[in-house]
């Protein structure tokens, strides 16, 4: 692997242009820490404007994808004030923020058990390629809390009814019927997840231009909290833009000789 590096609770490593995050707390079920949504902060804005990155995948290490919030962190924050717990909510808030906003497509790679902040991950992720023995929840009202935050991006990911289902029963689901209500693009079986992954990033990689991928994001995130006459306005600026581009330039150039175009 090229360009590799090695924090305490998060790895990262740079290979054929394909970002990979991986969480390295498998002996706490990579539980969320402060620490650990920090490390992931660093790694996100250290390749946001990184043209090495095109890319990134986003998994775990152990059979725990990512279990939420650290239960030692859960007890700390029964004596917060206030002020400290809205403080320790909006360092989560932003990863999730950085992530939704990101200039560049994340696909997640999940092999076990998504649940609370951990399945907050895996939804504001573009694509999710699951194994069968994945599973993700939003258990938070089993223990009097509730998934603030990640409510927002899961009603946009999968709509009121199934978030209603998901958020109130606070039962997790299994990965043929996330697949089934749009939480996971893929289903893999766990022999081939791994290569699956970086076959469908490659793929990304190669055959899309990066700065479409990084209007079609913002549309996607902006489009939806829009009048339909503001937010077509606003399309229709995106659009002008995209065709001022180099990208635009090269893609059309390529389309009318009929050439194989790489990116």
């Amino acid at each position: 692997m090229e360009n590799a590096s090695k924090t305490a609770l998060v790895e990262a490593q740079v290979e054929d242009r394909i970002g990979y995050i991986t969480l390295n707390r498998p002996e706490r079920r990579n539980a969320l820490s402060y620490a650990l949504v920090s490390q992931l902060k660093e790694v996100f804005s250290a390749w946001q404007g990184d043209p090495a990155v095109r890319v990134v995948v986003l998994r775990a290490k152990g059979p725990v994808f990512c279990s939420g919030a650290d239960i030692e962190y859960l007890q700390k924050l029964q004596d917060y004030t206030l002020q400290e717990n809205l403080a320790d909510s909006l360092h989560l808030m932003e990863l999730y923020l950085m992530m939704y906003r990101y200039p560049k497509p994340i696909i997640a790679q999940v092999e076990g058990p998504a649940l609370a902040g951990g399945a907050g991950l895996v939804t504001v992720c573009d694509l999710v390629v699951a194994t069968p023995q994945a599973t993700i929840g939003y258990p938070e009202a089993r223990i009097g809390f509730l998934p603030a935050m990640v409510t927002y991006f899961l009603l946009r990911r999968v709509g009121e009814g199934w978030a209603r289902q998901l958020l109130i029963t606070a039962e997790p689901i299994g990965a043929e019927e996330a697949h089934r209500m749009g939480l996971f693009n893929y289903v893999v079986s766990a022999e081939e997840v791994a290569n699956f992954t970086k076959e469908l990033a490659m793929r990304l990689v190669t055959q899309t231009s990066p700065t479409s991928q990084e209007f079609i994001r913002k549309l996607i995130a902006d489009l939806q909290d829009m009048p339909l006459k503001e937010g077509l306005e606003f399309a229709a600026k995106m659009n002008a833009h995209a065709r001022a581009t180099e990208d635009f330039r090269r893609g059309i150039a390529a389309f009318l000789k009929k050439e194989k175009i790489s990116w």
